[in-house]
Formats: structure tokens, C-alpha cells, sequence
């Protein structure tokens, strides 16, 4: 049995893929839970094969689980083109009829993970080798859930509103506070020395005029 080759690019990291063997007897189901593997991702939601044309135009598409068309859908997908094929009744052989065939992959319809599939080259089977098997990675494959920080909620912001200025007050208000204490403390001090100093002064002069004219006079007396 043919061994099929596809090459598995994600559509936003071109220089990201995985190259997977498959039989042609497989199912596309088995197909899809190799590709899942591959890039690590949960396997957790729906997932479709589209068969393509070189410009990647969805034509057939083969579902991992049938669902019914919603309201939203446009009438004119409803009625063009075969009814959706499953998964695990689609055997790979059965869509390939192209050397280069090309399939489109999507998985989880919200996300809209889309991913370019192209056969690249048909092999041998090797015996006592378990397919589908992925056969050579390139580049490491984006998350699959993105992380996003929420924003502060509005009682976040009102709490760090009033707790702000109030940090604010207090800080000011011990820095004022110490200020003062050594503005005081420092002008009181000043203020003493001064008075001692002068008052040391007047001493002085007081004393020391008396002196010098008594001694003065005596001597002047004693001279005549």
C-alpha cells in the first residue's frame, strides 16, 4: 500500500510545518489526530479537511463530526457543492487525485486555526513502522491558547484611587513634621548662644572699663 507525504504549514508561521506519513487506507480522522499530535495541540475541538485547488479553494469537505447548517449560514454554501463527509468513513486514498494534492485544514471554528496540507511525495511502506507517524519537524508551533492579562477592574481602580493620596498625606506630613522639629530645635540653640555671647560682651566691657580707669587714676596719683 502507498505511503502518502504531506506537509503541514500553519498560515500565519510559514516557517513552521510538519511533514506526516500516512497509508492511503487510513482514515482522515487518523490523519487529523497525527496532525494534532504533531504541533501539540489538545485534540479538544471540531476540525474540518477541505479538499483544495492550487489556489486553495475549499471544495469537498470532510468533518470530524457532522452538524446541522445554523440560520447565519449563506444559502447559497448550502445548496453548492456534496454534502460534508466523515472523518472516520473517508479514507485518505479515496481524495487524492493529484501528485501535488492540496487540502485546506481547519480546527476549532472559532480560533480558526487554518493550516495549508500538500502532498509532497508518495513512498514505500516500511515494515514494522506504526502510521501515521510524523517524519521531520521544522520550527517550533505557536500556542495554541494565547495568554491575555485582564484590565483592573473598576473597584481595582476606585481602591488604588483613595489609597494613593492618603500614602501621600502621611509621607508629607512626617517629613514636614521632622522639618519643624529641627528648624526649632536648631533656632532655639542658635538664638541661646547669641544671647550668651553678647551678654559675655557686655561683661567684658562693663568689667573692663572699671578697671582701666581706676588703674589710671591710682597710677596718674602716684606719678605726681
Amino acid at each position: 500500500m502507498a505511503v502518502y507525504r504531506f506537509r503541514i504549514t500553519f498560515e500565519e508561521h510559514e516557517d513552521v510545518y510538519r511533514e506526516i506519513d500516512i497509508q492511503g487506507k487510513q482514515t482522515f480522522e487518523d490523519f487529523h489526530r497525527a496532525i494534532q499530535e504533531a504541533i501539540s495541540f489538545d485534540n479538544s475541538k471540531d476540525a474540518s479537511f477541505f479538499m483544495s485547488d492550487d489556489f486553495w479553494k475549499k471544495g469537498q469537505e470532510i468533518t470530524l463530526n457532522l452538524r446541522s447548517h445554523d440560520d447565519d449560514d449563506d444559502e447559497d454554501m448550502r445548496r453548492k457543492g456534496p454534502a460534508p463527509r466523515l472523518m472516520s468513513k473517508s479514507r485518505v486514498v479515496e481524495f487524492i487525485d493529484d501528485p501535488h494534492q492540496k487540502i485546506l485544514y481547519i480546527f476549532d471554528p472559532q480560533a480558526q486555526w487554518t493550516f495549508f496540507i500538500e502532498l509532497v511525495r508518495i513512498v514505500n511502506e516500511e515494515p514494522k513502522t506504526l502510521y501515521p507517524k510524523c517524519t521531520k519537524t521544522v520550527g517550533q508551533a505557536p500556542k495554541q491558547y494565547k495568554v491575555t492579562i485582564a484590565p483592573p477592574t473598576d473597584d481595582e481602580e476606585e481602591i488604588e484611587e483613595e489609597e494613593s493620596p492618603k500614602k501621600e498625606k502621611v509621607f508629607h506630613a512626617e517629613e514636614g513634621y521632622e522639618e519643624g522639629e529641627q528648624s526649632d530645635g536648631e533656632s532655639g540653640e542658635g538664638e541661646e548662644s547669641e544671647g550668651e555671647s553678647e551678654g559675655e560682651t557686655e561683661s567684658e566691657e562693663e568689667s573692663g572699663g572699671d578697671f582701666d580707669e581706676g588703674s589710671f587714676e591710682k597710677n596718674s596719683e602716684e606719678d605726681y
